[in-house]
């Protein structure tokens, strides 16, 4: 049987999809309790390389850091959750429980810069994985990434949806004042309880706003990512979050439909028929509206915001809130011409 562990998102651990044999639980009428919680474990990951590439058309960026693999966030919907085969394990519980951390990751991203043939362009953090997911506040990985790309005055772009940005304040101040940072924060629901079994160990959406209001206070640019947007159920929210976004200071704003590649839709959807049995099947007809029928669909172009009459309804929506509470500010272009090298950085790693 599926059962639900409060403070995860995943109700299952679905086997790897590389395993030879699969296993399938079977409800034999017997009560299952639910058992202990799974705790949270870090193992130690050393690349050799830390800067990933990609040619994707439908991402604004060609060059990202992820210093942790799986995040604690265990937000159902997670994208990256099918990443975790990658390790041997499951996109499920695994995936928010069983994590990797890459504490090399500022040495190796301050030896690529210091290579000759390096050409800099913004760098991404937040694509995969949360940056800022909790584990963050003990391995402070990130926060060295930052004083790396400080040093060198590379340009850095950020999603997340933790406050524990404001931790690095002083950093992004620095670099915001030299056009080298931008800040996405996501936001996905202003309803603390759905916000709570949806992305169990996320900041709240309350503290969300306020450090949007922090960052922009602090002169660092900020815009709002609503993502994902979940027909059904998070999608009559759509202008209020934008509302209560640009209200704390948002500069502009996204959103992307909601994706459930791979192993994702079936745990999303048996997360749907545990938490809103009544509401389940028409969250599914409605995705299933924007995905040509299917539950996910992979085609550039389409993935993010979908097609059909139901998410041209929504892309319509989106374009008139934003024009309504002025978010559709362009943020001034990140600077790349402020880039150096230097030896002299050599002595962090000492």
């Amino acid at each position: 049987m599926k059962s639900h562990h409060r403070g995860r998102g995943a109700t299952f651990n679905p086997d790897n999809r590389y395993n030879e044999y699969r296993s399938e639980a079977v409800d034999d009428g017997w009560e299952t309790p639910p058992g202990d919680a799974p705790r949270t474990t870090v193992e130690v990951e050393k690349p050799r390389t830390i800067i990933t590439r990609n040619d994707s058309p439908d991402v604004p960026f060609d060059r990202s850091i992820n210093a942790y693999r799986g995040c604690e966030h265990g937000c159902i919907y997670c994208f990256a959750r099918p990443t975790h085969a990658w390790l041997g394990l499951s996109p499920g519980l695994d995936f928010e429980t069983k994590l990797t951390a890459k504490p090399n990751a500022a040495e190796l991203l301050h030896k690529a810069l210091e290579n000759p043939r390096y050409t800099p362009a913004p760098l991404a953090l937040g694509t995969n994985t949360d940056p800022y997911q909790p584990i963050e506040r003990q391995w402070r990985i990130i926060r060295e990434v930052l004083e790396v790309l400080h040093a060198h005055r590379h340009p850095v772009t950020i999603t997340t949806k933790s406050a524990l940005i404001e931790r690095d304040l002083d950093i992004l101040q620095e670099m915001a004042s030299k056009r080298l940072v931008r800040v996405q924060i996501s936001l996905t629901t202003l309803e603390a309880e759905l916000a709570r079994r949806m992305e169990p160990r996320a900041t709240s959406p309350r503290r969300r706003l306020e450090a949007i209001k922090t960052l922009t206070g602090a002169g660092v640019p900020t815009s709002v990512m609503v993502a994902p947007v979940v027909p059904v159920l998070t999608d009559p929210e759509l202008e209020t979050i934008l509302a209560a976004s640009a209200e704390a200071g948002a500069a502009q704003a996204g959103y992307i439909l909601l994706r459930l590649p791979l192993e994702v839709a079936p745990l999303f959807e048996q997360w749907l028929h545990t938490h809103y049995p009544l509401k389940a099947e028409h969250v599914l007809s409605r995705i299933r509206d924007c995905r040509d029928g299917a539950l996910n669909s992979a085609k550039f172009g389409e993935r993010m915001s979908g097609n059909g009459e139901y998410a041209g309804l929504i892309a319509q929506r989106f374009r008139l809130a934003i024009r309504r509470l002025d978010l559709e500010e362009k943020l001034p272009p990140l600077d790349c011409s402020k880039f150096r090298r230097s030896d002299r950085q050599s002595d962090l790693f000492d």
